[in-house]
């Protein structure tokens, strides 16, 4: 059953037709990256299922009630943390939570222990490194609770080592913890490694041409990402993104 679906959306700036007839679902804690070429409308995506943008025409959906321009139903992490910095790291991390009305500090303390941060509960953003803040932001994602998470190439600062690192304890952490989660990123072997399903953008004005869902089984092991299937889905998914034939 769908729990996030996007039906027949348009979305124009102007002149300019950033979408037309954009229409996805997503189900219930399934994990589906989207992936399209630059200008393509990805973050416009997020905007508009955050409700920061109303859409021109077509339905947003969540758990089957039109959510058109309403806020406050997804937990979204931009490419960077967007910590405060003048709050502790637990400070930040609670504050999805405290937005609601709720606050679980024993919850939040286990998570940032469960993800190497007990030590710098009493920190604040800027004595943490990039990941380090990065994994507090998810933290904050997690911990928030609307249904759905909405994470726009959280990845695409860090440095290649960080960033592999970071993948592989998102994917350890979204597995013990299963949310619905929409992910963006203009990496095909980050897709790959992370999601259940990918969606294929088009140039704007953009839909969806492609939806692949990845066959590899979970829980997944770093080692796949070096093995002939692996290898063979991501020249698929390049060949889609970029609109040549695989030869065969």
């Amino acid at each position: 059953m769908s729990h996030l679906m996007l039906k027949d959306v348009w979305k124009s700036f102007g002149a300019n037709e950033v979408m037309t007839g954009m229409n996805f679902s997503i189900k219930k804690d399934e994990f589906v990256s989207i992936i399209g070429p630059s200008g393509s409308g990805k973050s416009t995506i997020f905007n508009l299922i955050g409700g920061m943008l109303a859409p021109d025409h077509g339905q947003i959906l969540l758990e089957k009630k039109v959510i058109n321009g309403k806020r406050g139903l997804i937990s979204y992490m931009p490419q960077t943390p967007s910590l405060l910095p003048w709050r502790t790291i637990l400070d930040n991390v609670v504050l999805g939570q405290e937005l609601q009305g709720k606050k679980e500090i024993s919850k939040a303390k286990e998570m940032l222990e469960i993800a190497g941060l007990a030590d710098y509960e009493k920190a604040y953003p800027h004595e943490l490194s990039g990941g380090m803040k990065q994994r507090a932001a998810f933290i904050r994602a997690l911990l928030s609770p609307q249904a759905v998470i909405c994470l726009d190439e959280p990845f695409s600062a860090l440095d290649e080592l960080t960033r592999f690192e970071m993948q592989k304890w998102l994917l350890s952490m979204w597995e013990t913890h299963k949310r619905t989660v929409l992910f963006i990123t203009h990496n095909i072997e980050e897709a790959l490694y992370l999601s259940d399903r990918i969606l294929v953008l088009s140039q704007k004005p953009s839909k969806v041409i492609s939806e692949m869902e990845v066959p590899f089984a979970r829980p997944r092991d770093a080692s796949i990402l070096l093995e002939e299937p692996f290898l063979q889905w991501k020249r698929k998914v390049h060949f889609t993104l970029t609109g040549q034939v695989v030869m065969r």
